[in-house]
């Protein structure tokens, strides 16, 4: 398929929407979800990726008939000027909210783990820096990177569950349903959210080849990423134990600390360069989004040069964080308890106001 430029195929785009919301597997995120669903957490993971499928669908019909036009154009089309300007500002919040704590927990997983001499600052700004470059290189750069690199990125993934499952106890995993299907229920209703990623996507979405290829990506990727997520789950739970698993911040980086390879010693540095290089690919895509969104809102067409501004902000705010690690997986929890809502409801919202207004009634395949 030809490609226009700065825009990205189906091939980039599925790369791209896996090393952004796969990453996840990587932060606090599994510990999170190990709070209410215990062992569990896996099926809580499945269920999110069904649940979500709702709200993806909604958003991919609206987008069906606005084909030319951003999650930002088309919120400003449905709920007017006024109204939709101030969607897309909680929406701008949200997204540079958990911009924040998210490279803020990457930079704490890097001092802690990997860099522990180096002082965080240093740390973050560079990796900011870093990112912020990328985004500037522009969207259709970024999912080219998200596609040369990808294989690289989950064969060490692969590799390193596939230990975790040879050293892992099955037994381990039981009861399968946890303390019961409530606590499960519990968990996807208060962090349906780590998908919140998909409404964002709809910022690029004009910047996609054509409509089915952002359709056809989107359930696929969807589909990748929640299969991923759920063995990743299974295999922390069968290597520590979810009592454990709970309890560890970074279960991920626990494990190819725990994990041994033959006659291989610190395991954990050859995994890291592919873990850092992922990190790079979705923080220069959050990067690139909220400078979509702020230009959309700010009517500024050279959106890229608020970028530097944007990581001034994110480094700044980010950094001041005191014991990293609690402070930043509070504010992630009530980030996830703050986007759920959003993600859940303006999706079908939107497809309510587009039916009144009668948007479907030229609709083309």
């Amino acid at each position: 398929m030809k490609q226009n430029k700065g825009t990205i195929g189906i091939k980039e785009y599925i790369a791209l929407v896996i090393l952004t919301v796969g990453a996840k597997l990587s932060d606090d995120t599994p510990a999170i979800l190990f709070e209410n669903a215990k062992n569990a957490g896996w099926i809580a993971v499945a269920l999110i990726g069904l649940v979500s499928v709702l709200p993806i669908l909604f958003m991919l019909k609206v987008f069906s008939v606005h084909r030319e036009k951003n999650l930002h154009e088309i919120t400003l089309h449905l709920f007017g000027k006024f109204i939709g300007n101030i969607v897309s500002i909680l929406l701008l919040l949200g997204g540079v909210f958990a911009l924040i704590v998210d490279s803020g927990i990457s930079t704490d997983i890097i001092s802690s783990f990997y860099l522990t001499k180096t002082p965080p600052i240093i740390v973050y700004s560079i990796l900011m820096m870093v990112c912020a470059y990328g985004a500037k290189r522009g969207f259709e750069h970024i999912g080219t990177a998200a596609w040369l690199l990808l294989p690289y990125i989950k064969i060490t993934l692969f590799i390193a569950l596939l230990f975790s499952f040879g050293e892992g106890t099955f037994g381990f995993m039981y009861p399968l349903w946890g303390e019961g299907m409530l606590p499960i229920i519990k968990t996807v209703a208060k962090d349906m959210s780590i998908y919140a990623d998909f409404l964002y996507i709809g910022l690029v979405a004009p910047l996609v080849t054509s409509f089915k290829v952002l359709k056809k990506g989107t359930i696929w990727a969807l589909a990748i990423v929640t299969f991923e997520i759920c063995i990743a789950m299974v295999a922390f739970v069968m290597l520590f134990d979810y009592t454990t698993a709970e309890m560890l911040a970074y279960p991920f980086h626990e494990t190819i600390r725990y994990i041994h390879i033959g006659f291989l010693s610190n395991v954990e540095t050859f995994f890291f360069p592919f873990w850092l290089v992922a990190t790079f690919i979705r923080f220069s895509f959050y990067l690139y989004l909220s400078a979509t969104l702020l230009g959309g809102i700010l009517k500024i067409k050279e959106f890229e040069y608020l970028i530097p501004l944007l990581t001034t902000i994110v480094i700044l705010l980010g950094a001041a964080a005191e014991s990293p690690s609690i402070t930043l997986s509070a504010a992630r929890k009530m980030n996830f308890q703050l986007l759920t809502p959003a993600f859940f409801v303006l999706p079908p919202l939107m497809w309510i106001l587009a039916k009144i207004r009668g948007d479907f009634k030229n609709e083309t395949a």
